[in-house]
């Protein structure tokens, strides 16, 4: 379904259920026509589940269930307030929110619901579970035409996408903790605290390489692991040097006369190669071999998650995790617990506020000015034994290059 067709839809299906709303006999039917009719489902009826048996101290029965995204659905009739408490069987006053907590809390842990509707024909009332204290999303039947968007969560299989984020997110990490382990062999002091540090920034640039080769910022897919194919494993330590000397080096100031392997990979800002002082020791047939044809040319590194990978890829770097026995991945919802009341939550209100104004001159002006704000905004992750420096960048034009950067940004 095209956005055309499913504004379309909802316009529909609004006009349709305007003034309709019974509880018992139409909410059912609102349901699946919403699902069906606007979100696409084509199995509606067993898409979503109704009557679900609940057991408290009496039988309870759960408007609406989509297990699927863990949706939970209380529904009441038309007119009916949604934010006011409703007496209950047992005496209590619940609002219809708090009777569909009360529900959740007796399902089983793997089924307890992500989202809370609370409905009643003209107006939704959209509960984040992973905020329950936060105020709900508003969303008005008659606006649905033009926020249909924000039921989408209703169907999106962004789960099964994170699933599959999260697999190969792993297997990149699995990838980077062989090529730590192996290259730290090589070291004359394994134990020293400037090797590890050396080592750490090692692998930063390596999976730099690594994901700007699939993801487009080199410009042809398996440049770095191509370029490497060319020397024997003595040679690769000589070839990485020249290669992140080049990487730094922007192109008014390169060597007219070197090799055209190396001239055609891009000029990165950013410092990432900057510093020639790190430790760099030789390589083996080994090192080479898991370089060359496993991790460039045998996997695709564009398809990783920022957020997974850089907490797996912190755990790799770190050595008390490594230590431990494993790499440890932190949940996108635990780190937005974190990085949201710290400057992501205020960052946001102000790009709303600015996009709120009216002129477009004046707009234009204040997103510029906030773009130099973002710019000048450091974060630094002090939990490895290399500080990582992640800095808004108004030179990195590459949105991929950002992106890879907020992989070491979020560990």
């Amino acid at each position: 379904m095209t956005e055309k067709e499913q504004k379309a839809a909802a316009k529909t299906f609004a006009a349709f259920w305007k003034d309709k709303g019974y509880e018992k006999g139409e909410s059912q039917k609102f349901w699946l026509d919403l699902l069906q009719n606007v979100y696409g489902v084509e199995d509606a009826i067993r898409y979503i589940s109704f009557e679900d048996q609940v057991k408290l101290d009496h039988t309870s029965f759960i408007d609406g269930y989509i297990e699927k995204t863990h949706v939970m659905i209380e529904q009441k009739g038309l007119g009916k307030d949604l934010r006011k408490g409703i007496r209950q069987s047992d005496g209590s006053l619940l609002s219809p929110f708090q009777q569909a907590k009360r529900y959740a809390a007796e399902l089983p842990y793997s089924k307890r619901p992500r989202w809370i509707i609370t409905c009643n024909f003209a107006e939704f009332l959209v509960y984040d579970m992973e905020k329950p204290n936060n105020e709900p999303e508003q969303i008005f039947l008659k606006d649905l035409p033009k926020e249909y968007y924000r039921l989408q969560f209703l169907v999106d299989k962004r789960n099964e996408n994170l699933d599959k984020e999260m697999e190969i997110s792993l297997k990149a990490g699995d990838l980077v903790g062989k090529l730590y382990d192996s290259i730290l062999k090589q070291y004359k002091d394994p134990s020293d605290p400037e090797t590890l540090k050396s080592l750490n920034m090692l692998c930063v640039r390596l999976v730099f390489c690594l994901y700007a080769e699939d993801a487009g910022i080199f410009g042809s897919h398996e440049m770095f692991g191509n370029y490497l194919k060319q020397f024997q494993p003595k040679d690769v330590r000589r070839a990485l040097i020249e290669l992140f000397r080049v990487l730094d080096t922007g192109y008014d100031d390169r060597d007219p006369y070197m090799d055209d392997d190396l001239s055609a990979f891009p000029y990165v800002n950013g410092g990432l190669f900057s510093d020639e002082n790190i430790e760099i020791p030789r390589f083996t047939e080994e090192i080479v071999d898991l370089l060359v044809n496993k991790a460039s040319a045998g996997f695709d590194w564009s398809q990783i998650s920022p957020t997974i990978f850089g907490a797996v890829f912190e755990s790799t770097l770190n050595p008390e995790t490594r230590r431990s026995g494993g790499m440890h991945y932190t949940s996108i919802e635990n780190i937005n617990k974190v990085i949201e009341p710290l400057f992501l939550d205020d960052l946001k209100k102000e790009l709303d506020e600015i996009k709120s104004y009216k002129q477009a001159k004046t707009r234009n002006a204040r997103l510029s000015q906030f773009q130099d704000k973002l710019s000048s905004l450091k974060f630094l992750d002090k939990k490895t034994t290399s500080i990582i420096q992640f800095q808004f960048s108004r030179n990195i034009k590459n949105p991929l290059f950002s992106r890879l950067l907020q992989t070491f940004a979020c560990a």
